[in-house]
């Protein structure tokens, strides 16, 4: 099966602040940092040879900011790393915008959503059933 997306970029204008923030929040969903750069950071899966989540500075100098209506929403393996994912985002300068458990998108739709420091919008989601 072809992946739909080769990568996805979210604008910061304090990099540091974004490196503390995504490698704590993207730990309990099994997302590293893969590549440290002057003006970003990537982040992917261990055993996937891409780095798929790119925070960075805008290219054009100006000021990064959020979009209106955007959200990755990033896989989560068990609904205990949805909760890890929304704890370690909130211990670390993200902002609350919708606290674990089920949602109206299916039986067993379980999500959190943040905001990080920079103010985009993440959200994590569980598929399956429990903690399974």
């Amino acid at each position: 099966m072809a992946e739909t997306f080769l990568y996805l970029t979210l604008g910061t204008n304090d990099l540091p602040r974004a490196i503390r923030f995504y490698d704590a929040a993207l730990a309990p969903l099994g997302l590293v940092r893969r590549a440290t750069e002057d003006t970003e950071v990537g982040y992917g899966h261990s055993a996937d040879h891409r780095t798929r989540l790119w925070i960075t500075l805008p290219f054009d100098g100006r000021t990064a900011t959020t979009g209106n209506g955007s959200m990755p929403a990033l896989v989560a393996s068990s609904q205990d790393a949805v909760k890890a994912f929304h704890a370690a985002s909130l211990a670390h300068g993200g902002t609350d915008e919708g606290a674990p458990g089920l949602r109206p998108y299916g039986p067993a739709f379980f999500a959190a959503y943040v905001r990080d420091p920079d103010g985009n919008k993440l959200s994590a989601v569980h598929e399956g059933t429990s903690n399974s």
